[in-house]
């Protein structure tokens, strides 16, 4: 039930039927109004404002069909259940295309009936869950384009409110699919800078020979292959924030240089010879623990004091899994809007699920198991047939958090995941971070930490 007595209209010219469907509908705990043809359902529907409407298909007057059309022009999401002779099956089937619930033959099956009862009751109280997380994103459940109320992000939002009034130096730091460039953009708008461009550069995705003139830019004939010059990330993100994403990643040769540009303001390309001044909030990232980075030689301990004046950890989406309905419901928004779909939101045994999976691609990860599970649906529900086969099979491809050994790790069943996925996939780098939501240079820093790679 939904915390209360749902209310039931019949309407069946029949008297014997009304009364006898009345009789047991109450025995059942529903709430009951009778109408006795079409015309009459429609005067008492509008005033009884029922739940379920159960309706005779043929009927004088107004048919059960039209009685059908009327209802769910005034509310689509109404269920009608048809009740329909042998000889009117077609017609009843015709209906349900038009929106009908369920249908039944006479002579009623009663165990039947409430079968389609219950079935029709789990969709009102997934479409009133569901209602519920839409007002709740209507209303702004989150802060800036940041979905989710748990105490985990609100110390985030307090945060990003904090750091986004000044202007000082960042470090975000944060697990793959956690949301880093999206907090270095929602601190870029809440800047007096907002005005200003917006530039993100990964220094993981970079090759390492090209990485100097991406970032300070080049002259013409600085190098084979440099016919213009051109100006660096720095010269761009004049007046407004750069986001140097993967910090940890960036050469070590060329992280004095930075640190350079950091301290004077002044920026020289690669073969120039003129210093051009600059004026860039700097926002760095990193996946990585920074203090370990620096510890193993693979990040400046000057540059790292200089980018961390303020730190903004972001929490991994398996501390802070109250946000999952709201994350999933707006990324099924999102989706239906993309793929020109109408699913409404996730049925309770897909969202136990969500709920219980750990997460190792974090909120990307949902958003793409968000994704595909929309494409492939094909009502108005999110079921389990939706999601990917690891969610549902034990030892197939990326196991379920049950096939983990109790008491490991996270980061042991992080490596399970990886592995089994990649075991999944034919060892196929590039289709295991799709399904996992990470980057394939993640992956592979992944595979290197194990001593595989």
């Amino acid at each position: 039930m939904l915390g209360r007595k749902l209310k039931i209209l019949v309407v069946d010219d029949e008297d014997a039927m009304r009364e006898v469907l009345q009789m047991r509908l109450e025995q059942w705990g529903y709430q009951v109004r009778l109408a006795e043809d079409g015309t009459e359902g429609e005067k008492v529907a509008a005033s009884f404002q029922p739940d379920i409407v159960i309706s005779d298909v043929i009927m004088p007057r107004i048919s059960g069909i039209d009685l059908l059309r009327l209802l769910k022009s005034g509310d689509p999401t109404r269920p009608v259940i048809l009740v329909t002779a042998q000889g009117s099956i077609d017609l009843a089937v015709e209906a349900m295309k038009q929106g009908a619930q369920d249908f039944i033959t006479k002579p009623l099956d009663y165990t039947k009936l409430k079968a389609i009862l219950e079935a029709a009751e789990r969709d009102l109280g997934m479409r009133r869950e569901s209602r519920g997380l839409d007002q709740q994103l209507e209303r702004g459940a989150g802060f800036g384009e940041f979905v989710g109320t748990s105490r985990p992000m609100q110390e985030v939002y307090e945060l990003l409110a904090t750091i986004g009034a000044s202007d000082a130096a960042v470090l975000i730091t944060g697990e793959s699919g956690t949301g880093k460039e999206l907090a270095a953009r929602t601190i870029h708008n809440l800047s007096t800078r907002s005005r200003g461009p917006f530039v993100a550069i990964n220094a993981a995705a970079i090759p390492e020979n090209l990485m100097e003139s991406e970032i300070f830019g080049h002259e013409k004939g600085a190098f084979t292959g440099a016919a213009g010059a051109r100006a660096g990330c720095f010269e761009l993100a004049h007046r407004g924030t750069l986001m140097l994403d993967e910090i940890a990643e960036m050469p070590l040769p060329l992280q004095p240089k930075l640190l350079r540009v950091l301290e004077d303001q002044k920026v020289r390309r690669v073969g120039g010879s003129q210093e051009v001044l600059v004026d860039a909030r700097v926002i760095a990232a990193t996946n990585q623990d920074p203090r370990k980075a620096v510890a193993d030689g693979r990040l400046r301990e000057d540059l790292y004091y200089r980018l961390n004046v303020f730190t903004l950890p972001l929490p991994p989406l398996r501390d802070r899994k109250p946000d999952i309905p709201l994350l999933a419901q707006h990324f099924i928004h999102l989706c239906n809007a993309k793929h020109h779909a109408e699913v409404e939101g996730l049925r309770d045994g897909t969202l136990d699920l969500l709920m219980r999976y750990p997460w190792p691609g974090n909120v990307r990860e949902l958003k793409n198991t968000i994704e595909r599970a929309v494409v492939l649906a094909k009502g108005k529900w999110i079921e389990l047939a939706h999601l990917p086969v690891y969610f549902l099979e034990p030892g197939a491809g990326l196991s379920a958090a049950a096939s983990v050994t109790p008491g490991a790790t996270i980061a042991e069943i992080e490596k399970q995941m990886i592995l089994k996925t990649l075991e999944a996939t034919g060892n196929n780098k590039a289709e295991a971070a799709r399904q996992l939501g990470l980057d394939v240079k993640t992956i592979r820093n992944k595979l290197k930490a194990y001593g595989i790679g």
